[in-house]
């Protein structure tokens, strides 16, 4: 025999409800839901995992990739960095590609 889990009472091992109470003895599966990684540090995301993404986009990118399912906003805040620096990097060197085109006009 075993005891309802509200009332106290005895009841039959194989009781879905307590006679006595009307409480049901079946356990929740989503009762005790655990973090299945306790010690795992939090997923903030970082803004010096953006910067280091920034300023080496590669490191950004595969940072991205390793971390996209474990650590979801760590991860897109390396891939935006990543997109960022190489973004700067296109336009710094198109500004220096205008800058050559407008100097070799002047002395010829």
């Amino acid at each position: 025999m075993m005891f309802c889990r509200k009332c106290g009472q005895e009841i039959d091992d194989n009781a879905i409800v307590c006679p006595n109470c009307g409480a049901s003895q079946k356990t929740d599966p989503n009762m005790y839901v655990s973090n299945p990684m306790p010690n795992a540090p939090a997923d903030t995301g970082g803004v010096l995992w953006g910067l280091l993404g920034c300023c080496i986009p590669i490191v950004g990118l595969i940072l991205f990739l390793v971390w996209k399912n474990e650590k979801p906003n760590t991860a897109k805040a390396a891939g935006i960095g990543a997109i960022v620096g190489v973004v700067c990097v296109v336009i710094w060197y198109i500004l220096l590609f205008a800058i050559g085109i407008m100097s070799a006009d002047i002395y010829y």
